[in-house]
């Protein structure tokens, strides 16, 4: 006999929905560390969608995303399914390493603590 509680209809399967890794989500939240603690940064948003999980940055909560760091496994083949995007829209960086692409962020850290 197994021990299996029933999912609830309006839940959505696991393999439906995009999310970052506990890796992914440590990589990210000490960088969101180090640039609240330099007050750069003060909240932040997750959101996991049908094809990509993004983890949205805030100066104030009120407004937009200052940056958004977006995982689109379907571009992991092509561009590379990590990406770093400004307010404007414009893409700062891609890649499949999500460190590597996340050093554009720790630059603007560096140019902050000057």
């Amino acid at each position: 006999m197994t021990d299996q509680s029933p999912i609830p209809f309006h839940a959505k399967p696991a393999q439906m929905q995009v999310a970052f890794h506990r890796t992914e989500l440590t990589v990210i939240l000490s960088l969101y560390g180090k640039m609240v603690a330099a007050g750069e940064w003060r909240d932040y948003g997750i959101s996991c969608l049908k094809d990509l999980a993004v983890f949205s940055v805030f100066k104030r909560t009120a407004e937009s995303p200052l940056y958004r760091i977006e995982k689109r496994p379907k571009l992991r083949n092509k561009q590379g399914q990590y990406a770093v995007i400004g307010v404007n829209g414009q893409v700062l960086k891609r890649g499949n390493d999500l460190k590597t692409v996340l050093r554009v962020l720790e630059k603007k850290l560096i140019r902050a603590v000057d």
